[in-house]
């Protein structure tokens, strides 16, 4: 036979990739979509941090809301529509910037999610059974390791199940979130009938700089999340159509969902009163006492009858809520890593997707190992103090969160311009002005998480974090530039790991055609 031409281009997606994508199975839904949406971008646990900066914290959520909520849902809607392959956000930036920028853009998307599952939400988990089921009381050292490792590998153990079946958690955490959301703001309106409501002057929602300097990282990694169910493309029945349709909903809905219970703390508490870690739920403990309880002097509020009943049940809900968010995070970027495995971006040995399940359970096993030592790590370096714990985990997911996104953000302009003959179902208004203005957003944000202050008064007293002095500024940088660099050359090392599926694949390109 002779030989044919030489071929320059694929015919279609790597070989390593349609072989992998072929297990994949068609489980995920518009309705499906819908709920893992609002698990994705309504989170319980920083709803305390968000309003324990007062009421000027209301005004900046409705401000983000506005000129970083809308543009990151219209960007998502598109970008979900036109490029609607598995893996989502890798994909997107690597076809506008290349493997390496995706490599190292999509590690930072993934290793956010089992530092956050190991550490922000476990421990906001334990939180919530303390208060309603301890007495207030921490656990012993075993029975918080016994809790959470719960916690984390019941989380993985979800994401392993095949989607049919591990829908199912995002789709009980969505209704969770709807009962407890729901149920805590119509008690909030019981409470000020009962006992009054702490009462603010327009001046108290009045913006600061300071204020959006140490509101805005934290609300932005509320914001975002839109592009994680486009991780699954392959496994939506129709994702041209139904990503736009629950982008704009559960766009709605989340705003609401956060702004009213936000809200509601700060009319129940005084702001010297909300901690980071427990706002939320010494709020629902202190509101449900006009089902059974009271609150004493010192402002500790204990439940009975109906109350404790109640307050139980919302310990329940709070939990499922938590660890929903965990779960559909860790389904996301999970398969965001293995598809940047069999597309050359990373290890081919995490670029599988099982037979049995249709889901990578080597990554999703790896973000349990991750989580589990973020998890042990964490409480031994704070002495087993959750208030810390909760803190020094947060900030490093928030900071690793933002970072991932200064890929996606450009993406849409970079693609409407690279590849204009894509059909786009949704086209979203202004492109470039969306991805610049998202773009900028981000890079503030996280200057600001590195170097608090900076561009106005590095490290002062209105912008220093809790617990920190203005001596201790370079300490504090190097807390949270290290990590960041680190976690980038791990990318890098990743994309070099890499080059073996590269290589097998611009071989295949190169055989003659017969």
């Amino acid at each position: 036979m002779t030989a044919g031409p030489l071929t320059k281009e694929p015919a279609g997606p790597p070989a390593a990739a349609q072989s992998e994508r072929q297990k994949l199975r068609k489980h995920f839904g518009r309705f499906d979509i819908l709920f893992f949406l609002l698990c994705t971008i309504v989170g319980v646990d920083t709803i305390g941090t968000v309003a324990s900066s007062g009421a000027e914290a209301f005004t900046w959520l409705i401000v983000l809301a506005l000129v970083f909520f809308v543009p990151s849902a219209l960007l998502t809607a598109e970008l979900g529509a036109a490029f609607p392959e598995e893996g989502g956000p890798y994909i997107w930036t690597s076809r506008a910037f290349g493997r390496l920028a995706g490599a190292v853009n999509n590690f930072l998307y993934w290793i956010t999610n089992p530092v956050w599952l190991g550490g922000t939400l476990s421990v906001s988990a334990v939180t919530a059974y303390t208060t309603f089921f301890n007495d207030g009381k921490d656990l012993s050292t075993p029975a918080f390791y016994v809790f959470t490792l719960v916690f984390v590998w019941v989380g993985v153990l979800a994401a392993i199940l095949s989607f049919d079946v591990g829908k199912w958690i995002p789709t009980v955490g969505a209704w969770s979130r709807f009962l407890l959301l729901g149920l805590f703001t119509v008690t909030v309106v019981v409470y000020g009938v009962q006992h009054g409501l702490h009462g603010f002057g327009l001046g108290d929602f009045s913006p600061t700089y300071a204020g959006f300097v140490g509101l805005v990282p934290v609300l932005m990694f509320n914001f975002v999340g839109f592009e994680l169910p486009s991780t699954a493309g392959d496994e939506m029945t129709d994702a041209q159509k139904d990503v736009p349709y629950a982008v704009f909903r559960s766009a709605v809905l989340s705003v609401l969902l956060y702004a009213l219970p936000i809200l509601g703390i700060l009319l129940v508490l005084p702001v010297k009163a909300i901690s980071g870690l427990g706002g939320f739920i010494d709020a629902i403990r202190q509101v449900f006492t006009v089902y059974g309880g009271h609150v004493a002097g010192d402002g500790t509020a204990s439940l009975s009858g109906a109350g404790s009943v109640l307050g139980d049940l919302a310990a329940i809900l709070f939990i499922l809520t938590v660890l929903s968010s965990g779960v559909t995070w860790v389904m996301g970027s999970d398969r965001a890593l293995a598809v940047s495995g069999y597309d050359g971006a990373a290890p081919r040995f995490l670029g599988v997707i099982s037979s049995r399940f249709g889901t990578p359970v080597r990554v999703n096993v790896l973000s349990g190992l991750v989580s589990t030592a973020v998890l042990v790590l964490a409480h031994e370096l704070t002495n087993g103090s959750a208030a810390k714990l909760f803190g020094a985990v947060l900030g490093l997911a928030v900071s690793t969160t933002l970072v991932s996104y200064l890929g996606i953000f450009p993406a849409l302009a970079v693609l409407r311009r690279r590849a204009p003959g894509v059909p786009r179902p949704y086209r979203a208004p202004a492109p470039l002005l969306i991805s610049i203005v998202l773009t900028a957003l981000v890079v503030f944000a996280t200057v600001q998480l590195v170097a608090p202050g900076a561009g106005d008064h590095w490290f002062g007293s209105a912008y220093a974090p809790d617990g920190w002095s203005h001596a201790e500024r370079g300490k504090y940088l190097l807390t949270e530039l290290v990590p960041l660099v680190g976690f980038m050359l791990l990318g890098v090392l990743f994309w070099a790991l890499g080059r073996p599926t590269r290589r097998a694949e611009a071989a295949l390109r190169e055989t003659p055609a017969g």
